[in-house]
């Protein structure tokens, strides 16, 4: 009986319950089921019609990964559609959960780390759940259409069970459900310009993370300004989008066409480059704020208590003293090898000088604007700062040479500026390490 696979690497994972599989097994020839288990949003039918030709799934919910084949350009090609032009993503995958009653403000309060308070009606904020071991649950927008009324849009974890759960013991008169709301991303240099001719002038006027309640052919909607890319973008969120998902996706479709508009997946590149982490890839419910770049989501100044407030405070207290009370810590990389040019199978391996394996690639992609391959990934707090010296083992499609490693040096994040700067880029230019 084999008791260990020769392809497990030595990675130590001992932080953690459920280590990540760091097994390389590339590429795979499965095809991915269709069935009425996971569900097909709103937009789907209308993503085949606009020329998906893959999809994964996120939120049980089947994802749009791939429009423009790669005999066309694949991926890169999308991604110039973004930085250079507008773009529209189906997202629907982003599930909402609404939490509404005359104790939404002091739940949402308790539940996510940053103050509730502080975000008035008509607004959002990027914010993080964590456990009571100070493990990341989800990352949403979260989004306050009105005085007693929160809307989680949620990254890749099933948030609304967990939030039922919370308050089966607290009791606060909330209501807490999915509404059918689904939201499609404009993205891109064009996307004011678009939406502009939309829905009216006034969208200019939006501030970012503000909220703007519209109609697009007579359709109730929500726009913010946010999105998953660090370039100009909004969201439109659709009411009651089961009915009139092909009245606002196609009016989309009809006003950007002046602009060049271009359906197309979620551009990683793009969101790599700006910093932004994907919920399951580059962190989980095992990840602290403190590991990823997330510290600015752990207020200093919270008077309220919070789900993981203490084992956070006790975190931050380490750090404050010198300390850092995990092994890992998540960097930024340049590396070599020929351009990534699409997503990653696996968990590509991180060698220090010793050639000794001590992490692991999560989000790699090519960045044509600084001209190399750009990464997060996980490394001993040893190796983390900026500017060590390490060595990634690609596959050998991208290997500058089939079966050896490729140079790495830690870089900051992010590697491109954001046109909106994160309230993380602003907390550190205004010398904090909290966001207000």
């Amino acid at each position: 009986m084999r008791l260990n696979h020769p392809n497990y690497p030595s990675v130590d994972q001992s932080e953690r319950v459920v280590p990540y599989n760091l097994r390389q097994s590339g590429r795979t020839p499965v095809e991915m089921l269709i069935s009425t288990r996971v569900r097909k949003s709103p937009f789907w039918h209308l993503s085949i019609e606009a020329g998906c030709w893959r999809a994964t799934t996120y939120n049980r919910i089947y994802h749009p990964r791939g429009y423009v084949r790669p005999e066309d350009g694949g991926t890169m090609a999308e991604y110039d559609a973004l930085v250079n032009r507008v773009t529209m993503w189906n997202v629907a995958v982003e599930r909402q959960i609404r939490v509404k009653g005359a104790d939404a403000e002091a739940f949402v309060n308790y539940v996510i780390t940053r103050d509730a308070s502080k975000i008035k009606p008509g607004n959002g904020k990027y914010c993080i759940l964590c456990n009571e071991k100070g493990g990341i649950l989800n990352d949403p927008v979260l989004l306050r259409p009105a005085a007693d009324e929160f809307w989680f849009s949620i990254s890749d974890s099933d948030l609304m069970f967990w939030l039922q759960g919370v308050n089966v013991g607290c009791k606060y008169e909330v209501a807490i459900d999915e509404i059918d709301v689904c939201p499609v991303q404009i993205q891109g240099p064009l996307s004011e310009n678009l939406l502009a001719k939309l829905v009216g002038e006034a969208v200019r006027d939006i501030p970012y993370y503000g909220l703007m309640e519209t109609q697009v052919e007579g359709v109730e909607v929500i726009i913010s300004q946010t999105g998953f890319t660090g370039e100009k973008g909004y969201e439109i969120y659709v009411i009651d989008a089961h009915v009139h998902a092909e009245t606002v996706w196609n009016a989309v479709l009809d006003a950007g066409t002046e602009f060049g508009l271009q359906v197309i997946a979620p551009a990683h590149h793009r969101r790599i480059a700006a910093g932004i982490l994907s919920w399951g890839q580059d962190m989980d419910f095992e990840t602290s704020p403190f590991q990823v770049n997330l510290s600015y989501q752990v207020p200093r100044n919270k008077a309220a208590d919070y789900v993981g407030k203490a084992e956070l405070e006790r975190q931050r207290a380490v750090i404050d003293g010198g300390g850092f009370p995990f092994k890992m810590k998540m960097v930024g990389l340049t590396l070599g090898g020929k351009p990534i040019d699409d997503y990653a199978p696996d968990f590509w391996l991180i060698s220090d000088s010793n050639s000794e394996r001590v992490g692991y690639v999560t989000s790699p992609w090519w960045s044509p604007e600084l001209d190399t391959n750009i990464a997060l990934g996980w490394v001993p707090i040893e190796l983390s700062q900026i500017g060590t010296d390490l060595m990634v083992e690609l596959p050998d499609e991208y290997a500058e040479t089939p079966g050896n490693a490729v140079e790495a040096s830690v870089a900051e994040i992010p590697f491109r500026e954001s046109v909106n700067p994160s309230a993380r880029e602003v907390a550190k230019s205004k010398g904090r390490d909290f966001a207000e």
